[in-house]
């Protein structure tokens, strides 16, 4: 009988990792493998397992976890403990609702305090967008371009809440996009949300924002539902 392979084999750890910096190597590593995919969806990660890994105590590696917990991209169960997250959880339509909330504000309070080198960084990710091809590098563009946009919020409490959301979208999009069939559409509603931000009209980038995400969950929505979308789920 064929033995499954672990999925940890996938990550390579560089010489001894400095005591101070553990929790954070290990935190970025793991969201790394998980956001491309090395770890996938379900996987269980021992603390352990992780501590032989990397070569350090369970303490850091218990204090990574939880933050990977608090960014939503593990789940903690009785007997798996920390375990790879579902790529959408829960209930699409309540996920984009709770989106359209915290990234409205977040745009609010970025907008009026946005510069000329915000505004270009912000159409530098839609060009990458406009001629990239790789499903995973989309993902991440599509993330880099609603943060760059929301970046200016004083408030970092909402801006890592906002995060959390974006990771977990990139995370569905990594594996999915290329069957959903989003593209062109997408970018220009981008470019329509930036003009309006270059121009400073606050309540039409959140209008825009608001239809932008709509779209969004309609879209995936109906892609869930369809015979497509169910067996991604059965198989994730």
């Amino acid at each position: 009988m064929t033995q499954k392979p672990n999925p940890l084999h996938s990550i390579k750890v560089d010489g001894p990792i400095p005591a101070h910096l553990a929790r954070s190597i290990i935190e970025e590593t793991l969201r790394s493998a998980i956001l491309d995919g090395r770890l996938p969806c379900g996987t269980a990660l021992r603390q352990q397992d992780l501590a032989d890994l990397f070569g350090v105590s369970r303490m850091p590696v218990r204090e990574a976890l939880r933050q990977l917990e608090a960014q939503e991209l593990l789940s903690v169960t009785t007997h798996k403990g920390a375990v790879v997250a579902p790529l959408i959880q829960g209930d699409a339509t309540e996920t984009y609702e709770l989106r359209i909330l915290l990234e409205s504000e977040a745009m609010r309070q970025s907008v009026p305090l946005l510069t000329s080198a915000d505004h270009a960084l912000a159409a530098g990710y839609i060009e990458a967008l406009e001629t990239q091809h790789d499903y995973s590098e989309i993902g991440r563009l599509n993330r880099l371009f609603h943060m760059a946009l929301y970046r200016k919020a004083p408030n970092q409490r909402l801006l890592r809440l906002v995060e959390d959301g974006l990771n977990e979208e990139e995370r569905f999009l990594r594996f999915n996009l290329e069957a959903m069939g989003l593209g062109k559409l997408s970018q220009e509603d981008h470019r329509a949300m930036l003009q309006a931000v270059i121009e400073r009209d606050v309540e039409l980038s959140v209008k825009l924002l608001t239809q932008h995400l709509n779209r969004g969950v309609e879209v995936i929505t109906r892609y869930l539902a369809s015979p497509a979308g169910q067996h991604r789920k059965t198989v994730r």
